[in-house]
């Protein structure tokens, strides 16, 4: 699975929980940069990347993740593990 692959997923998952079709993710993208990505729908970010990836995010590995770049890492190296 590509990078790419994985952001093509991420995306339509980003734009349904933000309520917001016009979200274009990129490595740098964080919470700052989308008004209305709180605390909770973070989790349910989580929880459905979860669901679509097929992967275990655990509360400590999310709460690490500085922008969406590094959750595409978690993602890639949690594929590669299993």
């Amino acid at each position: 699975m590509t990078d790419q692959d994985i952001y093509d997923a991420l995306t339509p998952i980003f734009r349904t929980v933000l309520t917001n079709d016009g979200i274009v993710l990129k490595p740098e993208t964080s919470q700052k940069d989308i008004p209305k990505w709180d605390s909770f729908r973070y989790i349910e970010i989580i929880l459905q990347v979860e669901e679509a990836m097929g992967v275990k995010i655990r509360a400590r590995e999310a709460n690490k993740l500085a922008n969406v770049g590094e959750l595409v890492a978690l993602i890639q190296a949690k594929k590669a593990a299993t």
